[in-house]
């Protein structure tokens, strides 16, 4: 069932409960998860980390990749979570955070599954937040402040012409093989040619140790070739680099969207 969010409201949800255990089946086919700032450090040790443009608003997005096929998140075998950190945008489901009016609101996918009788309640008898819920919206305001910290980091990255475009060379078991495009990285070039004062300032800004994040991060594609052994057709190799000029794209090519 799509997701359906709507503001949450203590009288319309005031008998909701929420399950707490349960195995991410909601992020089964999430290849895609953005990431937050705050935790780059943890990401970067579990997932690579890429930026990619919506076609629609032309804006970059940070993403952690969970897997290289569309629909297919290699994290998740079997109930369980193959890393030792869960991206925040996926711990913060059935909530999240969204424009209500002229501020910000808490919402909640009202088709969740993981709305159930046997849950935690939102709100107690006189109707106020409950323990569980509090934590939940400090949770999702931390989230909300990282993205906004996330988006200046981007900014800046953009405007310092620090980005370039990669290619992912994908082979599979069975022989087949192709490209995954759409992504950018950082250039390290271009980083150890930035001016003195660039570099303070980004450091200043806490960006330089976000920026090294993401580049080691490219190391964990490994990490997707052993996870992808218990699929039918796993990747036996995975070669990154730049992409090449436009117009000399392989007709296999697919981008990450």
């Amino acid at each position: 069932m799509a997701a359906n969010y709507i503001p949450l409201d203590k009288e319309k949800h005031k008998d909701i409960k929420i399950v707490t255990k349960h195995s991410f089946e909601y992020a089964q086919n999430t290849h895609l998860a953005a990431a937050s700032i705050k935790e780059f450090a943890r990401l970067a040790s579990a997932m690579p980390i890429v930026l990619i443009k919506d076609p629609s608003s032309e804006r970059f997005h940070i993403v952690a990749m969970l897997g290289v096929e569309q629909g297919q998140n290699l994290y998740l075998s079997e109930g369980q979570w193959q890393a030792p950190h869960v991206p925040m945008n996926i711990l913060r489901y059935p909530f999240d955070v969204r424009p209500d009016g002229d501020k910000l609101g808490v919402f909640i996918d009202e088709n969740s599954a993981l709305l159930a009788d046997d849950g935690l309640p939102l709100f107690n008898e006189e109707g106020e937040a409950s323990d569980f819920l509090k934590n939940r919206q400090q949770f999702l305001a931390d989230l909300a402040n990282s993205e906004l910290t996330t988006q200046r980091f981007v900014k800046q990255i953009t405007e310092l012409d620090l980005l370039e475009a990669i290619r992912i060379r994908v082979i599979y078991e069975d022989g087949t093989q192709r490209n995954v495009t759409g992504m950018m990285s950082i250039n390290e070039k271009k980083l150890i040619e930035l001016d003195d004062d660039r570099v303070v300032e980004l450091h200043k800004a806490g960006f330089m140790g976000a920026i090294y994040a993401m580049m080691m991060s490219l190391g964990q594609l490994n990490r997707l070739i052993e996870l992808s052994k218990h699929t039918s057709n796993p990747i036996v190799n995975m070669q990154i680099g730049a992409e090449p000029e436009q117009g000399q794209q392989a007709e296999s090519d697919e981008k990450q969207q």
